[in-house]
């Protein structure tokens, strides 16, 4: 996270400590935070626009986009940030140090939420959405470190790239599952319940139900940010990573953005092709995060950043009102994206946890009576849920609004 602010508009830092902002970045990842407020979030999960719910398996939509392009700002961020600090004069093993400290205290944060508000010992999920970016944020930037002085950098990170999805689709093709047998032959490619993925998941929760007596899969059988589809998320966090060094080596501040946006969006587009056309063979599929779905993922969020730095980054001043007024929301969210997802988990589970007892004695969770009452007092539908998402938004940033207000930015 930056402790720098930037305001719509404003193409330099109010500091002079940290280097010039990429303001599509910013932009970029406060709509993926409120996207994905907004997806997790509707008024009834059995009313939810298709694009804004996932892929029941196979296939993607809107929805399944969010995720990744989170990992892959991220990746992009730490090639500015690891910079920066080497640049300040930080070593190896210094930075080396702040990655594992950073893991830490995400690890820590996910902790809290999960064990907040129950405090039941014997139901926590391990997994989740924080642990995962910790640990893709760990092992990315790892790599990165190591390969910091290298003078063939890039290919060697295209390189790793290419053996983390091509090594995934090894396993989940070519390997048998104990118990099992071999896919394609004994079972159907990607099975839900016999593939390597979900059985490494449940003997690990089999682990932790042995010696720390807790763990849950959030799908039982198996877990969306499961142990072994975290290495194809490391792939997306460092395609991240070369996109951010190519905005570095060809940035908006120069006189070769053209340039620089243009690969950006061709690159994204033949992301999309290729993971498409890989698709017949490995589907796509956000749950188990295969090597198509990286592929197809990292080029839609490269084809959105291009269009955003063509929008934002070369922008002469003054920018005009609609562009200030359309883009600060998602500056005002992007500036704290940790801290905005952490208000929606502590709202929701406030939410589910409280209850309201109406006039026939029938006690509901504050969640569902906020929006029988609010939202669906004539009945619920596709509309009156997604009311009930974007509302909820904008509760969200609201604290994050009152943080930019202050200029306390919550890094991690």
């Amino acid at each position: 996270m930056s402790a720098t602010l930037i305001a719509p508009g404003q193409l330099e830092p109010k500091t002079t400590t940290a280097p010039p902002r990429v303001l599509s970045v910013d932009v970029l990842r406060g709509l993926t935070i409120a996207l994905m407020i907004l997806v997790n979030d509707p008024g009834d999960w059995d009313h939810v626009f298709r694009p804004l719910d996932h892929a029941d398996w196979n296939g993607w939509t809107l929805t399944d986009l969010v995720f990744p392009t989170f990992l892959f700002l991220m990746g992009l961020s730490m090639v500015f940030s690891l910079q920066a600090r080497t640049n300040r004069g930080s070593c190896r093993k210094t930075l080396t140090a702040h990655l594992f400290a950073r893991t830490a205290k995400l690890l820590l944060l996910s902790f809290v939420l999960v064990y907040f508000p129950r405090m039941h010992w014997t139901r926590l999920r391990f997994y989740g959405v924080i642990p995962r970016i910790a640990v893709c944020s760990l092992l990315a930037g790892l790599v990165l470190v190591a390969t910091m002085k290298m003078r063939r950098r890039v290919p060697a990170l295209i390189g790793t790239v290419f053996l983390l999805l091509l090594g995934y689709w090894v396993l989940l093709r070519w390997v048998p599952v104990p118990g099992f047998g071999m896919p394609v032959r004994d079972f159907p490619l990607l099975d839900e319940l016999r593939n390597m993925t979900a059985w490494i998941d449940r003997g690990v929760v089999m682990l932790t139900q042995r010696w720390l007596h807790t763990g849950v899969l959030y799908k039982k059988i198996s877990d969306p940010e499961g142990l072994l589809s975290t290495l194809p998320a490391v792939g997306t966090t460092l395609l991240g990573s070369l996109a951010g060094m190519w905005m570095r080596a060809k940035g908006p501040l120069e006189r070769s953005a053209g340039r620089m946006q243009l690969g950006l969006a061709m690159a994204g587009v033949v992301g999309v092709i290729v993971g498409e056309v890989w698709s017949v063979w490995f589907p796509i599929n956000k749950n188990l995060w295969t090597s198509s779905y990286v592929l197809l993922s990292a080029g839609f969020a490269a084809i959105a950043l291009a269009a955003l730095s063509w929008l934002v980054d070369t922008r002469e001043q003054p920018w005009p009102k609609w562009l200030k007024v359309s883009t600060w929301p998602w500056f005002v969210f992007g500036s704290n994206a940790i801290a905005a997802y952490t208000a929606s988990v502590v709202l929701v589970k406030g939410c589910l946890y409280f209850r309201i007892t109406d006039a026939d004695g029938y006690r509901h969770t504050i969640w569902a009576w906020l929006y029988e009452q609010g939202f669906a007092r004539h009945g619920s539908d596709n509309w009156t849920s997604l009311a009930f998402a974007v509302s909820f938004v904008f509760v969200c940033f609201l604290p994050n609004w009152f943080l930019w207000r202050k200029r306390w930015f919550w890094k991690m």
